[in-house]
Protein backbone atom coordinates (compact mmCIF):
# COMPACT_ATOMS: atom_id res chain seq x y z
CA UNK A 1 0.00 0.00 0.00
CA UNK A 2 1.29 3.40 -0.93
CA UNK A 3 1.53 5.78 1.75
CA UNK A 4 3.44 9.36 2.60
CA UNK A 5 6.52 8.99 3.64
CA UNK A 6 8.72 12.00 5.08
CA UNK A 7 11.92 11.66 5.13
CA UNK A 8 14.46 14.12 7.02
CA UNK A 9 16.63 15.51 4.82
CA UNK A 10 19.21 17.63 6.61
CA UNK A 11 20.15 20.57 8.85
CA UNK A 12 23.47 22.19 7.76
CA UNK A 13 25.74 25.24 9.08
CA UNK A 14 24.67 28.13 6.23
CA UNK A 15 26.75 30.87 8.64
CA UNK A 16 23.26 32.29 8.71
CA UNK A 17 20.48 31.57 11.68
CA UNK A 18 17.23 31.14 12.24
CA UNK A 19 16.01 31.89 15.49
CA UNK A 20 12.63 31.99 17.27
CA UNK A 21 13.43 35.82 18.55
CA UNK A 22 13.73 36.65 14.42
CA UNK A 23 9.58 36.03 14.29
CA UNK A 24 7.96 39.43 13.67
CA UNK A 25 5.25 39.89 16.63
CA UNK A 26 2.55 41.56 14.73
CA UNK A 27 -0.47 43.29 16.34
CA UNK A 28 -2.83 42.44 12.97
CA UNK A 29 -5.48 39.88 13.20
CA UNK A 30 -3.56 38.02 9.99
CA UNK A 31 -0.99 38.79 7.91
CA UNK A 32 1.42 37.51 5.13
CA UNK A 33 5.41 38.83 3.99
CA UNK A 34 6.86 37.24 1.16
CA UNK A 35 9.95 37.98 -0.38
CA UNK A 36 9.36 38.43 -3.98
CA UNK A 37 12.60 36.84 -5.43
CA UNK A 38 13.13 33.53 -3.38
CA UNK A 39 9.73 33.01 -2.85
CA UNK A 40 10.48 33.07 0.87
CA UNK A 41 7.74 33.21 2.97
CA UNK A 42 8.84 35.76 6.10
CA UNK A 43 5.38 35.92 8.42
CA UNK A 44 2.03 33.90 7.88
CA UNK A 45 -0.49 34.97 10.65
CA UNK A 46 -3.75 33.41 10.09
CA UNK A 47 -3.12 33.48 6.20
CA UNK A 48 -5.58 30.91 4.78
CA UNK A 49 -8.25 31.94 6.68
CA UNK A 50 -11.00 33.92 4.49
CA UNK A 51 -11.62 37.35 6.08
CA UNK A 52 -13.50 40.80 5.05
CA UNK A 53 -11.13 41.85 2.51
CA UNK A 54 -12.49 45.47 2.68
CA UNK A 55 -11.33 48.02 -0.16
CA UNK A 56 -8.03 45.98 -0.69
CA UNK A 57 -10.84 43.54 -2.67
CA UNK A 58 -10.42 46.63 -5.09
CA UNK A 59 -7.15 44.84 -6.09
CA UNK A 60 -9.18 42.03 -8.03
CA UNK A 61 -11.57 44.65 -9.65
CA UNK A 62 -8.46 46.22 -10.93
CA UNK A 63 -6.69 43.53 -11.95
CA UNK A 64 -9.59 42.29 -14.77
CA UNK A 65 -9.46 45.79 -16.11
CA UNK A 66 -5.60 46.05 -16.18
CA UNK A 67 -6.23 42.17 -18.58
CA UNK A 68 -9.40 43.63 -20.17
CA UNK A 69 -7.08 47.05 -21.59
CA UNK A 70 -4.45 44.49 -22.56
CA UNK A 71 -6.29 42.36 -24.64
CA UNK A 72 -8.05 45.31 -26.29
CA UNK A 73 -12.11 45.11 -25.01
CA UNK A 74 -11.36 48.25 -22.90
CA UNK A 75 -9.07 51.35 -23.64
CA UNK A 76 -7.75 53.90 -21.52
CA UNK A 77 -9.39 56.52 -23.53
CA UNK A 78 -12.69 55.24 -23.67
CA UNK A 79 -15.78 57.20 -21.72
CA UNK A 80 -18.02 55.08 -19.63
CA UNK A 81 -21.55 55.83 -18.22
CA UNK A 82 -22.06 56.09 -14.86
CA UNK A 83 -25.25 54.21 -13.92
CA UNK A 84 -27.63 54.95 -11.05
CA UNK A 85 -26.44 51.81 -8.94
CA UNK A 86 -22.75 53.02 -8.96
CA UNK A 87 -24.06 56.72 -8.34
CA UNK A 88 -25.86 54.58 -5.24
CA UNK A 89 -22.74 54.15 -3.33
CA UNK A 90 -21.75 55.84 -0.63
CA UNK A 91 -18.12 55.61 1.75
CA UNK A 92 -14.83 56.94 -0.60
CA UNK A 93 -16.04 57.76 -4.20
CA UNK A 94 -15.41 60.16 -6.82
CA UNK A 95 -18.62 61.43 -6.36
CA UNK A 96 -19.94 60.31 -9.71
CA UNK A 97 -23.32 60.88 -11.06
CA UNK A 98 -25.74 59.94 -13.71
CA UNK A 99 -24.59 62.91 -16.22
CA UNK A 100 -21.00 61.51 -16.17
CA UNK A 101 -18.98 59.61 -18.52
CA UNK A 102 -15.63 59.57 -17.22
CA UNK A 103 -12.29 58.12 -19.31
CA UNK A 104 -11.37 54.50 -18.19
CA UNK A 105 -7.88 56.58 -17.33
CA UNK A 106 -9.74 58.61 -14.53
CA UNK A 107 -11.59 55.60 -13.06
CA UNK A 108 -8.55 53.38 -12.70
CA UNK A 109 -7.18 56.69 -11.14
CA UNK A 110 -9.89 57.10 -9.01
CA UNK A 111 -10.05 53.76 -7.95
CA UNK A 112 -6.72 53.19 -6.75
CA UNK A 113 -5.93 56.49 -5.44
CA UNK A 114 -9.39 57.72 -4.26
CA UNK A 115 -10.37 53.77 -3.30
CA UNK A 116 -13.65 55.10 -5.16
CA UNK A 117 -16.16 52.64 -4.45
CA UNK A 118 -18.93 53.85 -7.50
CA UNK A 119 -15.55 53.41 -9.94
CA UNK A 120 -15.29 50.23 -9.36
CA UNK A 121 -19.09 49.69 -10.32
CA UNK A 122 -18.87 51.60 -13.75
CA UNK A 123 -15.87 49.83 -14.59
CA UNK A 124 -17.33 46.39 -13.50
CA UNK A 125 -20.80 46.88 -14.75
CA UNK A 126 -18.72 47.64 -18.35
CA UNK A 127 -16.78 44.62 -17.96
CA UNK A 128 -19.71 42.12 -16.41
CA UNK A 129 -20.81 39.34 -18.98
CA UNK A 130 -24.34 40.35 -18.16
CA UNK A 131 -23.80 43.87 -17.55
CA UNK A 132 -24.40 43.88 -13.58
CA UNK A 133 -22.14 44.21 -11.04
CA UNK A 134 -23.42 40.65 -9.77
CA UNK A 135 -22.58 39.08 -12.68
CA UNK A 136 -18.62 40.55 -12.51
CA UNK A 137 -18.28 39.92 -9.31
CA UNK A 138 -19.05 36.04 -9.61
CA UNK A 139 -16.46 36.61 -12.89
CA UNK A 140 -14.21 37.55 -10.68
CA UNK A 141 -14.62 35.01 -8.17
CA UNK A 142 -14.01 32.37 -11.10
CA UNK A 143 -11.13 34.47 -12.26
CA UNK A 144 -9.49 34.24 -8.71
CA UNK A 145 -9.75 30.77 -8.61
CA UNK A 146 -7.81 30.08 -11.89
CA UNK A 147 -5.09 32.25 -10.45
CA UNK A 148 -4.58 30.47 -7.23
CA UNK A 149 -6.80 32.62 -4.93
CA UNK A 150 -8.26 29.60 -2.99
CA UNK A 151 -9.81 31.36 -0.30
CA UNK A 152 -11.76 34.41 -1.98
CA UNK A 153 -15.72 35.13 -3.05
CA UNK A 154 -16.25 38.26 -4.24
CA UNK A 155 -19.96 39.66 -3.64
CA UNK A 156 -19.49 42.81 -5.56
CA UNK A 157 -16.60 44.98 -7.14
CA UNK A 158 -15.35 47.46 -4.29
CA UNK A 159 -15.54 45.55 -1.05
CA UNK A 160 -18.27 46.92 0.44
CA UNK A 161 -19.66 44.71 3.42
CA UNK A 162 -21.52 41.69 2.28
CA UNK A 163 -21.62 38.49 4.36
CA UNK A 164 -19.74 36.11 1.32
CA UNK A 165 -17.27 38.74 0.46
CA UNK A 166 -13.89 37.51 1.96
CA UNK A 167 -10.26 36.78 0.68
CA UNK A 168 -7.14 35.87 2.82
CA UNK A 169 -3.97 37.60 3.40
CA UNK A 170 -1.94 35.16 0.98
CA UNK A 171 -4.98 35.35 -1.76
CA UNK A 172 -4.17 38.97 -1.81
CA UNK A 173 -0.48 38.92 -1.48
CA UNK A 174 -0.64 36.54 -4.95
CA UNK A 175 -2.78 39.22 -6.51
CA UNK A 176 -0.56 41.69 -5.74
CA UNK A 177 2.43 39.78 -6.74
CA UNK A 178 0.62 39.11 -10.24
CA UNK A 179 -0.15 42.87 -10.46
CA UNK A 180 3.40 43.96 -10.31
CA UNK A 181 4.65 41.15 -12.66
CA UNK A 182 1.74 41.02 -14.89
CA UNK A 183 1.18 44.78 -15.53
CA UNK A 184 4.88 46.60 -14.84
CA UNK A 185 3.19 49.08 -17.09
CA UNK A 186 -0.21 49.93 -14.98
CA UNK A 187 2.23 49.65 -11.53
CA UNK A 188 3.66 52.78 -11.35
CA UNK A 189 -0.21 53.96 -10.47
CA UNK A 190 0.03 52.23 -7.48
CA UNK A 191 2.36 54.85 -6.24
CA UNK A 192 0.79 58.25 -7.57
CA UNK A 193 0.24 60.23 -3.68
CA UNK A 194 -2.74 62.31 -5.18
CA UNK A 195 -5.35 62.71 -7.84
CA UNK A 196 -7.45 65.62 -8.10
CA UNK A 197 -10.63 64.30 -10.61
CA UNK A 198 -12.48 67.13 -11.94
CA UNK A 199 -12.19 69.63 -8.40
CA UNK A 200 -15.21 68.08 -7.18
CA UNK A 201 -13.76 66.32 -3.92
CA UNK A 202 -11.28 67.90 -2.82
CA UNK A 203 -11.58 66.11 1.02
CA UNK A 204 -10.67 62.80 -1.27
CA UNK A 205 -7.66 63.61 -3.69
CA UNK A 206 -5.06 61.96 -1.18
CA UNK A 207 -3.69 58.29 -1.09
CA UNK A 208 -4.60 56.68 1.95
CA UNK A 209 -1.40 54.41 1.60
CA UNK A 210 0.77 55.55 4.43
CA UNK A 211 4.24 54.15 3.82
CA UNK A 212 3.94 55.55 -0.32
CA UNK A 213 6.13 59.28 1.46
CA UNK A 214 8.37 57.57 4.38
CA UNK A 215 11.40 57.15 1.91
CA UNK A 216 11.11 53.13 2.46
CA UNK A 217 10.82 51.55 -0.92
CA UNK A 218 7.18 51.36 -0.86
CA UNK A 219 5.21 51.74 -4.30
CA UNK A 220 1.86 49.98 -3.73
CA UNK A 221 -0.82 48.93 -3.43
CA UNK A 222 -3.93 49.45 -1.42
CA UNK A 223 -5.33 49.80 2.12
CA UNK A 224 -8.71 49.36 3.04
CA UNK A 225 -10.72 49.58 5.95
CA UNK A 226 -14.56 48.03 7.46
CA UNK A 227 -16.02 47.83 10.59
CA UNK A 228 -15.58 44.42 10.29
CA UNK A 229 -12.63 43.93 8.67
CA UNK A 230 -10.87 46.94 10.58
CA UNK A 231 -7.75 48.74 8.93
CA UNK A 232 -5.64 46.74 6.31
CA UNK A 233 -3.08 47.20 3.88
CA UNK A 234 -1.84 44.97 1.00
CA UNK A 235 1.70 46.85 0.12
CA UNK A 236 4.81 46.43 -1.78
CA UNK A 237 8.32 48.29 -1.12
CA UNK A 238 11.63 47.68 -2.98
CA UNK A 239 14.82 48.24 -1.66
CA UNK A 240 18.17 47.38 -3.90
CA UNK A 241 17.25 43.98 -5.28
CA UNK A 242 14.80 42.64 -3.09
CA UNK A 243 11.09 43.42 -3.33
CA UNK A 244 8.81 42.00 -0.33
CA UNK A 245 4.99 42.11 -0.34
CA UNK A 246 2.86 42.36 2.65
CA UNK A 247 -0.66 42.10 3.76
CA UNK A 248 -1.96 42.85 7.24
CA UNK A 249 -5.66 43.15 8.28
CA UNK A 250 -7.54 43.62 11.16
CA UNK A 251 -5.53 46.92 13.01
CA UNK A 252 -7.44 49.17 15.43
CA UNK A 253 -6.72 52.33 14.00
CA UNK A 254 -4.76 54.03 10.61
CA UNK A 255 -2.02 55.00 12.45
CA UNK A 256 -1.60 51.42 14.47
CA UNK A 257 -1.66 50.52 10.56
CA UNK A 258 0.71 52.82 9.24
CA UNK A 259 3.05 52.22 12.52
CA UNK A 260 2.67 48.19 11.90
CA UNK A 261 3.76 47.96 7.79
CA UNK A 262 6.69 50.61 8.25
CA UNK A 263 7.57 48.28 11.18
CA UNK A 264 7.15 44.63 8.56
CA UNK A 265 9.16 46.59 5.62
CA UNK A 266 12.19 47.43 7.83
CA UNK A 267 11.83 44.02 9.66
CA UNK A 268 12.07 42.25 6.41
CA UNK A 269 14.72 44.28 4.57
CA UNK A 270 16.94 44.47 7.56
CA UNK A 271 16.74 41.38 9.70
CA UNK A 272 17.50 38.98 6.54
CA UNK A 273 20.06 38.04 4.04
CA UNK A 274 19.17 36.13 1.00
CA UNK A 275 21.21 32.12 1.12
CA UNK A 276 21.74 29.29 -1.31
CA UNK A 277 20.67 26.42 0.10
CA UNK A 278 20.60 24.07 -2.55
CA UNK A 279 22.41 23.74 -6.18
CA UNK A 280 19.92 23.28 -9.21
CA UNK A 281 20.65 19.77 -10.00
CA UNK A 282 22.43 18.01 -6.62
CA UNK A 283 20.71 15.24 -5.19
CA UNK A 284 18.98 16.60 -2.38
CA UNK A 285 17.74 12.51 -1.79
CA UNK A 286 17.00 9.11 -3.10
CA UNK A 287 13.50 7.73 -3.93
CA UNK A 288 12.34 4.41 -4.18
CA UNK A 289 11.15 3.21 -7.51
CA UNK A 290 8.90 0.05 -7.39
CA UNK A 291 9.59 -2.44 -10.48
CA UNK A 292 12.23 -0.64 -12.20
CA UNK A 293 15.27 -0.95 -13.90
CA UNK A 294 17.01 1.00 -10.66
CA UNK A 295 15.94 0.60 -7.36
CA UNK A 296 16.31 4.32 -6.93
CA UNK A 297 16.22 7.46 -8.34
CA UNK A 298 17.44 10.57 -7.23
CA UNK A 299 15.41 14.06 -6.57
CA UNK A 300 16.28 17.47 -7.45
CA UNK A 301 15.37 20.89 -7.51
CA UNK A 302 15.19 22.67 -11.76
CA UNK A 303 16.38 25.91 -9.78
CA UNK A 304 18.96 26.70 -6.95
CA UNK A 305 17.02 27.07 -3.95
CA UNK A 306 17.78 30.96 -2.22
CA UNK A 307 16.21 31.64 0.82
CA UNK A 308 16.13 34.86 2.96
CA UNK A 309 17.60 33.48 6.46
CA UNK A 310 17.98 35.74 9.63
CA UNK A 311 20.79 37.59 9.55
CA UNK A 312 22.17 36.36 13.58
CA UNK A 313 22.06 33.24 15.20
CA UNK A 314 22.33 29.35 15.24
CA UNK A 315 23.26 27.43 11.85
CA UNK A 316 19.87 24.65 12.02
CA UNK A 317 18.25 24.77 9.03
CA UNK A 318 14.94 21.78 9.53
CA UNK A 319 13.82 19.91 5.99
CA UNK A 320 12.21 17.08 4.92
CA UNK A 321 11.27 15.61 1.76
CA UNK A 322 7.79 14.14 1.45
CA UNK A 323 6.30 11.69 -1.29
CA UNK A 324 4.22 8.75 -1.94
CA UNK A 325 6.21 6.06 -2.42
CA UNK A 326 7.60 3.67 -3.56
CA UNK A 327 7.32 5.25 -6.68
CA UNK A 328 6.04 3.54 -9.89
CA UNK A 329 8.09 2.78 -13.02
CA UNK A 330 8.53 3.98 -15.79
CA UNK A 331 9.49 8.07 -14.44
CA UNK A 332 11.06 10.31 -16.97
CA UNK A 333 13.44 12.67 -16.07
CA UNK A 334 12.24 15.83 -14.64
CA UNK A 335 8.63 14.49 -13.68
CA UNK A 336 7.77 16.23 -10.57
CA UNK A 337 7.73 13.45 -7.84
CA UNK A 338 8.21 15.08 -4.22
CA UNK A 339 8.21 18.49 -2.24
CA UNK A 340 11.15 19.83 -0.07
CA UNK A 341 9.80 21.07 2.93
CA UNK A 342 12.48 23.90 4.33
CA UNK A 343 11.38 25.28 7.56
CA UNK A 344 14.07 27.83 9.45
CA UNK A 345 13.31 28.04 12.99
CA UNK A 346 10.99 30.71 13.95
CA UNK A 347 10.06 31.17 10.11
CA UNK A 348 6.77 29.63 8.07
CA UNK A 349 7.56 27.01 5.40
CA UNK A 350 8.71 27.04 2.69
CA UNK A 351 8.04 24.17 -0.06
CA UNK A 352 9.97 23.44 -3.11
CA UNK A 353 9.08 20.83 -5.99
CA UNK A 354 11.87 18.59 -6.50
CA UNK A 355 11.83 16.29 -9.72
CA UNK A 356 13.53 12.96 -11.22
CA UNK A 357 17.33 13.52 -12.21
CA UNK A 358 16.83 10.83 -14.60
CA UNK A 359 14.49 8.13 -16.32
CA UNK A 360 13.76 4.94 -14.88
CA UNK A 361 12.37 2.28 -17.12
CA UNK A 362 9.91 0.03 -16.07
CA UNK A 363 12.25 -3.79 -15.22
CA UNK A 364 12.15 -6.43 -17.44
CA UNK A 365 10.29 -9.44 -16.71
CA UNK A 366 13.70 -10.68 -14.07
CA UNK A 367 13.44 -7.48 -12.45
CA UNK A 368 9.27 -8.05 -11.59
CA UNK A 369 9.38 -11.43 -10.66
CA UNK A 370 12.17 -10.99 -8.09
CA UNK A 371 10.34 -7.86 -6.60
CA UNK A 372 7.23 -9.91 -6.44
CA UNK A 373 9.18 -12.93 -5.07
CA UNK A 374 10.42 -11.08 -2.66
CA UNK A 375 7.19 -9.42 -1.48
CA UNK A 376 5.76 -13.24 -1.27
CA UNK A 377 8.73 -14.57 0.75
CA UNK A 378 8.57 -11.59 3.40
CA UNK A 379 5.19 -12.33 3.77
CA UNK A 380 5.04 -16.07 4.34
CA UNK A 381 7.79 -15.23 7.21
CA UNK A 382 5.28 -13.30 8.91
CA UNK A 383 2.96 -15.85 9.50
CA UNK A 384 -0.19 -16.39 9.15
CA UNK A 385 -1.77 -12.59 9.71
CA UNK A 386 0.94 -11.37 7.29
CA UNK A 387 0.01 -13.99 4.95
CA UNK A 388 -2.20 -12.86 1.74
Amino acid sequence: MISTIRTALFAVALGCAALPAVAFDTAAKAAYVVDVGTGTVLLAKNADQPMPPASMSKLMTLYVAFEAIRDGRLSMEEKLPVSQHAMSYGGSTMFLDTTDRVTVSDLLKGIIVLSGNDACVVIAEALSPDGTEAGFSRFMTQRAQKMGMTNSVFANSNGWPAPSHKMSMRDLALLARHLITDFPDFYPMFAETEFKFDGRAPQNVKNRNPLLTLGIGADGLKTGHTQAAGYGLTGSAKQGDRRVIFVLSGMETPQARAEEAESIVNWAFRQFAENTLIKAGSDVAQAGVWMGDSSRVGLVTSDDVNMLLPVLGGDQVAAEVIYKGPLQAPIAKGDRLAELVITPEGMPETRVPLLAAKDVARGGFGVRLKTVSGILIKRLRQGPEGAL
